[in-house]
């Protein structure tokens, strides 16, 4: 019977369609990550882990369900990562600027699955799960000293992770009576990224984009 009743709400619905892109500011979280940062800042300074900054694009579906609420599956490529840099701030050295760095880059297809609840004219909140897929993963590893780069080479490391991420997305959007959107929301990953066990880590992003529905 749900399923007669929203096949006809789906029949009667103002189907609309769109795209969206933006930036993601991403990182890795996890207790076992927690220990590496626990030593790094043991290091006063000379080693840092920071966020890295990828983007996302693809094209989503809106599926009115009343007058409040809607469904908002999408499909998207999305970049993600965790970077780590090392300065050699020794007296002798610091003036060469000798550096060294480490950055994972991870290339996804995330599918949104979001249910969407309108509060007021054009202001909405969204949430659901999300599945993501690797499609392929890089460590590029570079090292530089007065402005140049010394080494910088890129290894493939996909074989590492686990293919499938499963997590939560959610967050804020804003509709022009035009068709122009905005949201700003974040991903919660719940699967381990390490196909082998070995360390626990999880997918954090926050996503900022503009979109248009047609």
């Amino acid at each position: 019977m749900l399923f007669f009743a929203f096949s006809i709400s789906l029949a009667q619905a103002q189907v609309s369609y769109g795209i969206r892109a933006g930036v993601n500011v991403n990182k890795w979280q996890g207790e076992s990550l927690q220990i590496i940062e626990d030593l790094v800042d043991k290091t006063d300074g000379y080693i840092t882990t920071h966020n890295t900054t990828g983007f996302h694009a693809g094209g989503y579906v809106n599926i009115p369900m009343g007058n409040r609420f809607s469904f908002e599956p999408g499909l998207q490529y999305s970049k993600k990562g965790y970077a780590m840099r090392g300065d050699l701030k020794v007296d002798v050295l610091k003036y060469l600027g000798v550096n060294a760095g480490v950055q994972v880059m991870e290339h996804y297809i995330d599918m949104p699955l979001v249910l969407k609840a309108k509060l007021v004219k054009g202001l909405n909140v969204y949430a659901g799960p999300q599945v993501s897929y690797l499609v392929r993963s890089t460590l590029n590893a570079k090292a530089g000293a007065l402005g140049f780069n010394l080494f910088n080479r890129g290894f493939g490391i996909t074989s590492r992770f686990n293919k499938v991420d499963l997590g939560l997305t959610g967050g804020l959007g804003y509709q022009f009576d035009n068709g122009l959107n905005i949201q700003a929301g974040y991903d919660y990953g719940l699967s381990n990224l390490d196909k082998s066990n070995t360390f626990t880590v999880h997918n954090r992003v926050v996503k900022v984009s503009v979109g248009f529905s047609f």
